[in-house]
């Protein structure tokens, strides 16, 4: 069984890591490349950095921070936010990201991901998708999910709901070229009661390509369950990183209690002394 990942996830706000719940209510986490740094030493397998409102504000996404924060990282790099064209990703990527992620642009125009995916290769293009539970007040259920759950997807950052429904949604992406999907749950988001399971799982069963889990991450256990029940590929954590409630190295040792490979990353440094 290939190793499971643990992912911190900057979200990032004029130049600022931030927090919310829910979308909202953002705290200041601190400078990007300060806390990118402290990951890559604490071992986290890779680092997601969201420019979080890129795409509202329709501007494009702070190139000189994603250029300083690759430079501190030894781990791959995902950079998300206002990306609109395949230039963009080229830019990118020159910057030292490893992968890009993709959300508002792919659901105004699916057929992007394709030639995003046939320019770069699907091995760099991640989809992201932030559903809400349609019907029910918005409140995950933490039982095995009904069968016609309805998880409506949004976009720019949360703020506007779409007619695509996210189970549907992905496997639509992974036809077109998507490499990964990065799902992120807006009920649970910051939270910090759980991961939505009935969600992850719907759409980790629906598709081959891995599934990131995303929104709600409280402790190691959450991540033990989203990775066993909720079957993700990895699991994305914020608030519990940022804030020092839980480290990098508890998490991956809840997993390695749990039987959930674990993989154990090196520093460049470190293995050439080996």
């Amino acid at each position: 069984m290939l190793a499971k990942r643990v992912i911190p996830c900057l979200d990032v706000d004029r130049g600022r890591v931030v927090k919310g719940t829910r979308f909202l209510d953002l705290r200041d986490a601190g400078d990007p490349v300060e806390v990118a740094a402290r990951y890559d030493a604490e071992g986290a397998d890779e680092l997601v950095f969201l420019d979080i409102t890129a795409s509202h504000e329709e501007r494009n996404i702070l190139l000189d921070i994603v250029r300083r924060t690759a430079e501190q990282v030894f781990m791959p790099l995902t950079v998300g936010g206002g990306i609109r064209t395949l230039d963009d990703i080229r830019r990118l990527l020159q910057a030292g990201a490893d992968k890009v992620s993709v959300n508002s642009a792919a659901t105004h125009d699916p057929d992007f991901v394709r030639r995003a995916a046939d320019r770069f290769g699907s091995q760099c293009i991640v989809v992201a998708i932030d559903p809400k539970r349609a019907g029910d007040g918005g409140s995950p259920s933490k039982g095995s999910g009904a069968k016609g759950e309805i998880w409506r997807v949004h976009i720019n950052g949360g703020r506007i709901p779409t007619d695509l429904e996210a189970v549907s949604w992905a496997r639509r992406v992974e036809t077109l070229g998507a490499g990964e999907i990065l799902l992120t749950s807006m009920d649970a988001d910051g939270t910090q009661d759980g991961y939505d399971i009935p969600m992850t799982r719907a759409v980790a069963e629906a598709v081959t390509i891995p599934v990131i889990a995303s929104g709600g991450c409280g402790c190691p256990e959450h991540v033990v369950e989203v990775l066993t029940k909720g079957q993700a590929s990895a699991a994305l954590a914020a608030s519990i990183f940022h804030y020092r409630k839980f480290s990098i190295a508890e998490t991956k040792a809840a997993m390695a209690r749990a039987g959930v490979p674990v993989r154990d990353r090196l520093r460049p440094a470190a293995a050439g002394r080996l």
